[in-house]
């Protein structure tokens, strides 16, 4: 057999695994923080239900900081962070630290630009019928955006990708340390090729994945125009 094919064989399916447990896991995580950072810029902006605007101003900046750090430099300036957290800033484990800390700003943004574009008059309906602010945020805002809220949390999976790719660098692992060690460190274009298509099948079928969620909730809604 071609040694190109066997060195793919051995590397690449586990490096895929890698990828995809580097981007589910930050994800997970960066959902986790971005979305309530998300909802409160959302409700303490100015006239909204909570309207505190020394608070939204405090967390646009936090959430703007984080926004403007290239992934290169962040996922250096965290090893330190990385290694007392995980105990080591090698690894596709080390890697999810700077991709949770990168995505969490991005995801908290797409939450807030969701949850703004509901319709006032569904908030006031909400309030002229006694809703508190939790049932108003959980039973109105997060519901009514929420095909807004999988179309963003899927873009912030495709750009994961991409951030991991960049995480091999550095050590960290997946289908990025492939593509640099043996692909470009020691001209394997078979191999380089082979990464890069295995790269945008995963998108692809990430960017699948949610445009069908997405599509299933606007259905079930009666919203969906056309297919």
């Amino acid at each position: 057999m071609n040694p190109n094919i066997d060195l793919a064989i051995q590397l690449l399916p586990l490096q895929l695994w890698n990828t995809i447990y580097m981007v589910a896991v930050s994800s997970f995580f960066a959902v986790i923080i971005g979305l309530p950072l998300g909802v409160i810029l959302a409700i303490t902006d100015r006239g909204h239900i909570k309207e505190n605007l020394p608070l939204y101003k405090l967390l646009e900046t936090i959430v703007n900081i984080g926004r403007s750090f290239p992934f290169a430099i962040l996922m250096v300036a965290l090893i330190p962070f990385s290694r007392w957290l995980i105990g080591t800033s090698l690894g596709t484990t080390a890697s999810i630290v700077p991709l949770t800390i990168a995505a969490a700003p991005f995801v908290a943004r797409l939450i807030e630009t969701s949850l703004k574009e509901i319709d006032h008059h569904i908030l006031e309906a909400s309030i002229m019928m006694g809703s508190n602010s939790w049932q108003i945020i959980t039973k109105v805002l997060l519901l009514e955006a929420l095909p807004s809220i999988l179309s963003g949390i899927t873009l912030t999976m495709v750009s994961l990708i991409g951030y991991s790719a960049m995480a091999g660098l550095v050590g960290g692992g997946g289908l990025g340390q492939v593509a640099i060690q043996y692909g470009y460190n020691r001209f394997n274009t078979f191999i380089m090729v082979v990464t890069v298509i295995l790269l945008i099948l995963l998108v692809q079928s990430v960017q699948w994945i949610g445009n069908a969620a997405v599509k299933a909730i606007l259905r079930k809604r009666g919203k969906l125009i056309y297919e």
